[in-house]
């Protein structure tokens, strides 16, 4: 028969996994987001400068 600790280290492992998976996704989000402004500023400022 399966012990207690067991099961409690089966389940602090997936939940760690899943809460790993999550932050991991969200940091690419936010990298990937931060690239798009990066790009989106380069442009406004461009246009800014032609505007004025």
């Amino acid at each position: 028969m399966v012990s207690i600790k067991d099961i409690g280290k089966l389940f602090v492992f997936v939940v760690v996994g899943l809460g790993t998976i999550i932050v991991g996704s969200f940091m690419i989000r936010g990298t990937m987001h931060m690239w798009d402004n990066v790009d989106d500023e380069g442009k406004d400022a461009g246009n800014k400068n032609t505007k004025k």
